[in-house]
């Protein structure tokens, strides 16, 4: 280590070296940070999960019959056949799957109607295969995309990964409030179109039922008396025929209660021709009921045929009417995405809105400038898990920083000493982005800067204060006890700690090295391998530098400081 004693020695003889030093660590710094608004370096909440399964929910526009959905749903299948590494697939028509992790938050209980469909695909064991779930769906995307969903018009096809953290409902959730549906879901698709124009979000659906025109059968009493026959034969027939009834009971010794008969038309038979009116009422006519006196009497005499809207499905939430459009990330943050489709929001509605940010750093106001109306935009999902989770990080890691200066004080008695040891702590930063850049650079998909990252970065903290503490503690302890001259004091410290500083870090660098590979605690790996890594070369470099022009390490300032 005499080399490297002659060398800080000769480092600190000389002002310019210093500065120079001093200099490219503040470059380093900035440049560092600069990565994450310039998009060097991307932020996520957690990277992608490889697992052995995904869902793809199919959504054809309300109204949409069974064998539509099916035929789509057929359609997805023939896709997923080609797939070698797909086992086999499992298709619930007109229902959700039974409930998994991801269905828990993303409503699959609520799926009970014809015009939905989830198909649950099982993969091989993700250890036999190299390309990982989430590539899969990737890949598959917009090849299945573009060939099902043009079966039916209006049909969103999403693909549903199981989650890699918190379940949330959507990567980006933007949850619209108002009070006057028709306008709610008017600003709803307004917004679902600036995310479908948006680069990184697909799968775009609004969760709510499209407004579509349905027919009502309307019993005439009238009629229903002057023809024989009475109102509530007439209710059965119809609810028979066209739903299906439990018209007698069959009873079992090997059944403890008694078995319903439920009856009604085949499918083929209850099906219409199309959609119009036409058609139901040439239904309703080949259907016959016999009166009192025997006749025969067709239901479209007696049953008037309505157009109606309608009615849609209420959702709200915190006693608020809302409708939510959800969007996924395809390998991509959900930060960036958002910003941009929360800039060409305020930029596309403020001719007809008068906008405003509301309580939520993001979150918008919109007031009609005609009619007064007021809506409000939330943004929820994985999106808001994200940042809540990245500010709560950084107040954690403002709180140690503070709380690490505090004790330095109390020990050394003395502000700028504690300083330059937090200066050394925060400096692990660059290491840890930088890291990301080469991690990023070195692998087939993006490598984020992940909340695990932070956790790292965190952690890191207290490491390389120790490493700032062992340097002072032993130059003071030459200085006041051997009586070494500042700067001959700070090179053999630096010097003699070098060894056992390089030794907890590579033992810190092995074993992150276990954790860098994990799809999910990568981020953590890599933080504390490239920290520790910046964190020795500041510690060894950048901090004797700080010693020596620092006042308070002068021997007589020292001997003072011991003195209180």
């Amino acid at each position: 280590m005499k080399k490297f004693e002659q060398f800080i020695y000769n480092l600190l003889g000389s002002g310019v070296k210093q500065w120079t030093v001093i200099g490219l660590t503040i470059l380093a710094l900035i440049g560092s940070i600069m990565m994450l608004p310039t998009k060097i370096v991307l932020a996520k909440m957690l990277p992608g999960k490889s697992a052995n399964t995904f869902s793809i929910y199919v959504n054809a526009p309300t109204g949409s019959s069974i064998e539509e959905t099916k035929k789509i749903g057929e359609c997805v299948v023939s896709f997923l056949q080609k797939e070698k590494e797909v086992t086999d697939a499992e298709v619930y028509l007109g229902q959700g799957a039974p409930l998994d992790y991801a269905g828990l938050v993303k409503g699959s209980t609520f799926k009970n109607s014809e015009n939905v469909a989830e198909i649950v695909v099982n993969l091989t064991d993700k250890h036999e295969r190299e390309e990982p779930s989430f590539m899969i769906v990737h890949r598959l995307r917009p090849i299945i995309k573009a060939n099902c969903e043009a079966l039916k018009k209006d049909t969103v096809i999403q693909m549903v990964e199981q989650p890699a953290g918190p379940p949330t409902l959507a990567a980006v959730v933007a949850e619209i409030y108002g009070k006057n549906y028709e306008q709610t879901y008017q600003l709803s698709q307004k917004v679902a179109t600036v995310l479908k124009n948006t680069k990184g979000l697909v799968d775009i659906d609004i969760m709510a039922d499209d407004p579509y025109e349905k027919y009502e059968l309307i019993p005439n009493p009238d009629k229903i008396s002057r023809s024989g026959l009475s109102v509530e034969q007439v209710n059965k027939i119809l609810y028979l025929a066209f739903e299906g009834m439990v018209v007698a009971h069959k009873n079992s010794r090997n059944y403890p209660d008694q078995i319903g008969l439920f009856v009604r038309l085949s499918d083929t038979t209850r099906r219409l021709k199309d959609h119009s009116k036409e058609a139901l009422k040439s239904k309703l006519a080949a259907l016959k009921l016999m009166n009192k006196k025997g006749m025969l009497v067709p239901m479209s005499e007696v049953v008037t045929i309505r157009e109606v809207k309608a009615s849609p499905t209420i959702m709200q939430k915190e006693l608020r009417r809302m409708i939510s459009v959800t969007a996924e990330t395809d390998l991509v943050s959900q930060v960036y995405p958002l910003l941009d489709a929360r800039s060409a929001i305020m930029k596309n509605f403020s001719k007809k809105y008068k906008i405003e940010t509301t309580d939520y750093l993001f979150n918008l106001r919109f007031t009609d400038r005609k009619t007064g109306e007021v809506f409000d935009l939330k943004w929820d999902g994985e999106m808001k898990v994200t940042l809540d989770t990245f500010r709560d990080l950084g107040a954690a890691f403002i709180a140690a920083l503070v709380l690490i200066f505090l004790l330095l004080v109390i020990y050394y008695k003395n502000f700028t000493i504690s300083a330059i040891i937090l200066a050394g702590s925060f400096l692990s930063i660059i290491g840890v982005i930088v890291g990301h850049w080469v991690a990023d650079m070195v692998t087939t998909y993006t490598f984020f800067l992940t909340a695990t990252s932070l956790i790292g970065f965190i952690a890191l903290m207290g490491i390389s204060s120790r490493n700032s503490l062992l340097l002072i503690d032993f130059a003071k302890a030459l200085m006041l006890e051997k009586g070494f001259e500042k700067r001959h004091a700070i090179a053999v410290a630096t010097a003699t700690r070098a060894k056992p500083i390089m030794l907890t870090a590579i033992a810190i660098i092995l074993g992150s090295a276990l954790l860098a590979s994990d799809p999910i605690f990568g981020g953590l790996g890599v933080a504390l391998i490239s920290g520790t890594v910046a964190a020795v070369i500041v510690s060894l470099i950048f901090i004797p530098v700080l010693m020596y022009r620092a006042k308070a390490m002068n021997p007589q300032v020292l001997e003072e400081l011991e003195n209180v």
